[in-house]
This record gives C-alpha cells, sequence and structure tokens, in this order.
C-alpha cells in the first residue's frame, strides 16, 4: 500500500513538472514543439528509475565489533578467547544489521512538577545479514578483540530488496 502511494506522489510529481515545463515552452515559443523528456512516457521512465532499486548504486559495508576476552564465560583462557571472537564477531553483525535495516528507537520520559523524573530509551535492531565476509581477527591490547566483517554490493542491494519487499 505504501509502494502504491509513493508510486502516485512520484508521478504526480513528475507530471506537474512536466506541464510546468510545457506552460513555460508554450508561452516562449506560442507553438506546441514537443521536447522529448517531457513526454508522460519520459515522466514515466524517469519514475521507474527512481523507484527501481537496482538504480541505487549500493556501497560494500564494513563494520566493526570489539569483544573483551575476560568477561566471557569459560574453563580455560583459550576458550575465552574463542568466545570473546566470538562475540565481537556477532557485534560487527549487529552493526552490520544497523546500516542495512535501520535502529528502532522506544523512548518513554516522566515528567512531574515540570521535571523529568525518567527517562528511558532502548534500541532494537532486527533484520537478515547474509554473506557477510570476515576481513580480520586482531587483538587489539592483551585483553580485547576487534573482528571487521564486510557485506559486498550484490549482497547489500540483495538484502536492500528483500527488506524493501517485507
Amino acid at each position: 500500500m505504501k509502494k502504491i502511494i509513493l508510486i502516485l506522489t512520484l508521478f504526480i510529481m513528475q507530471s506537474c513538472a512536466g506541464a510546468g515545463n510545457f506552460l513555460q515552452q508554450f508561452s516562449q515559443s506560442e507553438s506546441f514543439s514537443s521536447n522529448e523528456t517531457n513526454t508522460p512516457t519520459a515522466q514515466l521512465n524517469k519514475t521507474k528509475e527512481i523507484l527501481d532499486a537496482s538504480s541505487i548504486t549500493f556501497p560494500t559495508l564494513t563494520a566493526t565489533g570489539y569483544a573483551v576476552v575476560s568477561s566471557q564465560p569459560g574453563q580455560s583462557i583459550e576458550q575465552k578467547r574463542l568466545m570473546a571472537i566470538r562475540a565481537a564477531r556477532m557485534a560487527a553483525i549487529r552493526e552490520l544489521a544497523e546500516q542495512i535495516h535501520g535502529l528502532k528507537v522506544d523512548s518513554n520520559t516522566t515528567v512531574i512538577d515540570l521535571m523529568v523524573q525518567n527517562d528511558t530509551f532502548r534500541g532494537i535492531v532486527s533484520g537478515v545479514i547474509r554473506g557477510a565476509r570476515t576481513v580480520r581477527i586482531n587483538p587489539t591490547g592483551s585483553d580485547t578483540y576487534e573482528t571487521v566483517l564486510e557485506i559486498d554490493q550484490d549482497m547489500v542491494a540483495y538484502l536492500f530488496r528483500t527488506a524493501q519487499s517485507l
């Protein structure tokens, strides 16, 4: 339903822009000479190009996640190190999800006697991440791991189109 309203709005805006150009040409030359860029077909093609996701150029997305080794569960330092690497990877995946699908923010503020008593907010990330490639896993300092992930342009375009259809 939202797509239909968006298409109709853009079509009307394009049509109005075309009518304004037509009236300007008519008043200047007082003839009905046709300009190929102002025909209804050309306007429809422009609108279709704007709405078509394939005309959008998508960047390669990169995300970085960090995790502390000492705060991870595990019986040995090796287990904790592996869990930190996994936690850093999940943090990077969450960052990719924020970049692709956005962040939903919920907030609540309580005001009593014109003074803020309680102010809470939370961010919710939800989405599917496919095709994330691990660029590097590095220890940063003595107790922290950094994981860098990347999604190429084609996969970003696919995920964007999938998110639009929901």
